[in-house]
């Protein structure tokens, strides 16, 4: 079972951080939130990865190629590039195959742009900017407990906002910031390879408006509930937060040790 991480997109609302690398490259700390989300895959065993790529694929491309330069402390004698390393990442037996699917391709289209190298008939997809302390192998029964074509995370929002009650224009108490009542999309999909006959490789084929409405009218798409956290990085507050909270050690999506 394979993991597709869609990284193509612009991330044209985080602004001037996004002229000098892709969205999933931003960092939580000191790992780019992409590093992030595939611990959490990897975290219940899924390690074969696809990242599709877009928009500065190269950054994403050379993160990876050096990852051991990135990611192990390491003496390195400059005369002889002989290198030592004193302290290993724990990353070794993670495959990742890194595709380009076009710069201005829609989400679709990349995943279509991706069937060859899918093997099996079940695969999962998510987004390359979002994070959430969801049990991963409890999505993929819930999966194949229905048998439908796709199953897609339903997730609370975070209101960035606390809330206040009043009686006779004086506060009477504040709390912190609640979810808001809606569920949206959070990524963390599942998909039957059934999905690709409804997408195409014309860079204008997208996932949520148009093949998601027409599996919905067919009742093949399944919400999967996640009651816990989640979060995204959509703007530059949303970065500043979560970067708030990994410094606070309230990473509530790491599982990992």
């Amino acid at each position: 079972m394979k993991v597709i991480i869609l990284a193509g997109g612009l991330g044209t609302r985080l602004g001037s951080i996004t002229e000098e690398m892709p969205k999933p490259m931003v960092c939580i700390g000191d790992k780019p939130i992409l590093w992030h989300i595939m611990k959490i895959y990897s975290h219940y065993n899924y390690r074969d990865f696809i990242i599709s790529l877009g928009y500065k694929q190269h950054i994403i491309k050379e993160y990876f190629h050096n990852y051991h330069v990135h990611a192990n402390d390491y003496s390195i004698h400059l005369g002889t590039k002989k290198m030592r390393v004193l302290k290993p990442h724990d990353e070794n037996d993670w495959k990742i195959s890194l595709i380009d699917t076009g710069l201005n391709t829609l989400k679709g289209a990349r995943l279509k742009k991706l069937e060859k190298y899918l093997d099996s008939d079940i695969n999962m997809m998510t987004y390359g900017d979002g994070v959430a302390d969801i049990d991963i192998n409890k999505l993929v029964k819930f999966h194949k407990s229905h048998g439908k074509i796709l199953t897609i995370t339903g997730v609370r929002p975070p209101s960035r906002f606390g809330e206040i009650t009043e009686k006779d224009s004086k506060l009477t108490f504040k709390e912190k910031p609640q979810s808001s009542v809606g569920l949206i999309n959070g990524g963390f999909a599942v998909f039957n390879k059934k999905l690709l006959k409804y997408l195409s490789t014309d860079e204008n084929c997208d996932l949520e408006h148009g093949v998601f409405e027409k599996l919905a009218e067919k009742n093949e798409i399944m919400v999967y509930k996640h009651d816990g956290e989640w979060e995204c990085i959509d703007t530059e507050r949303d970065l500043r937060h979560l970067n708030k909270l990994w410094n606070e050690g309230k990473t509530f999506w790491k599982k990992w040790k």
